[in-house]
């Protein structure tokens, strides 16, 4: 679980564990965040987290492997049109994702 406080409304939210890192948020394990006391004054919301949802399904991988394909298509079309600038390398790229040819 990852904790965070809303100061100005003086409430702490326990939820699931943060995917990124957040400078003000602290991950506690299942039994510190079961302990967890705050302030007198403060609330506590705390976000149950689901355990029958194991992550993305198989229709999503899919989904994001299909995306992956489409704009590794897309750069191969579109190099093979023009020469290279010195600044494009054999492997295709579109913003963050990149081809790498087979």
């Amino acid at each position: 679980m990852t904790l965070t406080y809303i100061y100005a409304e003086s409430t702490a939210v326990l939820g699931p564990l943060a995917t990124f890192s957040e400078p003000h948020a602290y991950d506690l394990c299942a039994k510190h965040s079961t302990r967890l006391t705050v302030p007198n004054g403060w609330n506590v919301i705390r976000h149950d987290v689901d355990v029958n949802q194991g992550g993305p399904s198989e229709d999503d991988l899919m989904a994001i492997a299909d995306a992956v394909r489409e704009v590794a298509q897309g750069a191969n079309t579109d190099s093979s049109n023009t020469a290279p600038s010195p600044s494009q390398s054999s492997v295709g790229r579109r913003g963050h994702l990149r081809a790498v040819p087979s």
